[in-house]
């Protein structure tokens, strides 16, 4: 087939158009801007457009299927004269879905967890010699793309509730049908997709009513919210809910019967994401052993509480933490893995909902359990996604801190950091950014000689 893919750039569509390319498709792309890691790996495919931007002159009768990013808006040159010409369009959750039409499935969703989730599941059965397709949403070691498209007998894919694409406005997990599924926890997020809890949650409700009669669901039981919403919805499901393995977590092991098994993840809410892969794949037939000869060796998904430098007395942590469930949770894990070290935690409101002053108090406590903590917000982000100026006082009211450090701009956010003694201390960055265009490998500099 030839497919042409409108905003490729994106995470997954540049990770989806490398595995169409590998499979034999004719692939083609086109975005208005691409950054790396995405940029190099197009480029070093042949599949880095030839210019940025939109150009209607690169749509013909000859392409078969145009896959649609979330990216690009519903006046898209490209997408008005793909319509015209009546050629095919799908999002990327459903070209996914019907290539796994005769698969059996197997999705994880929820607020927090899912990449990680999928990434332990991924890698044990990688390890155990199965054969999978999958879609998860960060690079993993030994793992060539995040999506992969073949013949393989079974899915596993990462279920992110945000929406499809302009034309197809509806949940990304509503598509996937699955015969298993895992959600680890519900809490608000996206609002300015889902204005309203209620409206957030009601995408899981409808993700449970899409999957077909006698179907699986895992889910987290300590989350009351989730458990109450798979009473009310998923009465036609055999459900099952789990709890986290115990873990020595200032050791760094879990406690599995009467072993203790040394892992490169920690934190509760890793053990659990353990727990709710375990149960996966036990159910697709990975024996205790199988899953404990593995799951030693999982070093976890890029920037989820990822350790960048670590030494004797200082360790420098990136994760991909953002909504509030997640922030809160990855300082507890780090606080509770190193009890007697200092922690700086580093925040960066990013998204749509971080920066609407409406869902701000949601953070509220989230970084009492750092021993200091920094709020980083840029003004050209707020300008760019159009959104109301965020004032220091506004911003450390909302979190009920006032001893946060609020910072602005990376250079003195980089000249801070490089002030602080990093003895007996970890830095933990939590973004879904980049901090400003922060040099990661400058701040790694700070811990490799600790």
């Amino acid at each position: 087939m030839k497919i042409h893919l409108i905003a490729i750039g994106g995470s997954i569509m540049h990770n989806l158009a490398i595995t169409l390319q590998k499979a034999g498709h004719t692939v083609t792309g086109s975005d208005d801007e691409i950054y790396n890691p995405a940029r190099d790996r197009l480029e070093s495919y042949g599949l880095l457009p030839h210019s940025m931007g939109w150009n209607p002159s690169r749509i013909d009768t000859s392409i078969d299927l145009i896959i649609l990013g979330m990216h690009a808006r519903i006046d898209n040159p490209e997408l008005i004269k793909a319509q015209e010409y009546q050629i095919p369009i799908m999002s990327f959750p459903e070209f996914v879905y019907q290539q796994s039409l005769d698969k059996k499935r197997i999705v994880v969703t929820g607020s927090h967890g899912k990449t990680t989730t999928t990434s332990m599941i991924l890698h044990v059965l990688k390890i155990s010699g199965f054969d999978f397709d999958y879609l998860v949403g960060a690079q993993l070691n030994g793992f060539e793309t995040m999506v992969q498209v073949s013949d393989a007998p079974l899915l596993v894919a990462e279920g992110d509730e945000y929406l499809s694409s302009c034309l197809d406005r509806k949940p990304k997990i509503l598509h996937y049908r699955p015969h298993i599924a895992v959600i680890t926890g519900i809490a608000w997020d996206h609002m300015n997709v889902f204005p309203t809890f209620k409206s957030y949650k009601d995408a899981f409700s409808q993700f449970l009513s899409t999957m077909a009669e006698g179907g699986k669901v895992y889910f987290d039981e300590s989350d009351e919210i989730l458990t109450a919403l798979v009473r009310d919805h998923g009465q036609h499901l055999t459900v099952k809910g789990y709890r986290p393995f115990q873990a020595k977590e200032d050791e760094g092991t879990m406690l599995f019967d009467s072993q203790e098994i040394e892992l490169d993840v920690f934190g509760e809410h890793n053990m659990a994401n353990l727990k709710a892969a375990y149960l996966v794949l036990k159910d697709i037939g990975i024996t205790d052993n199988q899953f404990l000869d593995a799951i030693g060796g999982f070093k976890g998904a890029a920037k989820r509480l990822q350790i960048l430098v670590t030494g004797d007395h200082s360790a420098l942590f990136q994760d991909f933490a953002h909504a509030p469930s997640k922030v809160k949770a990855s300082i507890k894990a780090v606080k509770k893995r190193f009890p007697k070290r200092k922690l700086t935690a580093v925040l960066e409101l990013h998204t749509y909902s971080s920066l609407n002053k409406e869902f701000l108090p949601q953070y509220k406590d989230t970084m009492q359990d750092a021993d200091q903590g920094i709020i980083f917000v840029n003004d050209h982000t707020l300008q760019m996604k159009k959104m109301a100026a965020l004032s220091d006082e506004e911003i450390t009211s909302a979190f009920g801190d006032r001893n946060l450090r609020v910072i602005r701009e990376k250079d003195p956010m980089e000249t801070w950091l490089k002030s602080q003694e990093w003895n007996e201390h970890n830095l933990l960055l939590m973004t879904s950014g980049t901090l400003g265009g922060l040099d990661l490998n400058e701040i790694s500099d700070l811990f490799s000689k600790r």
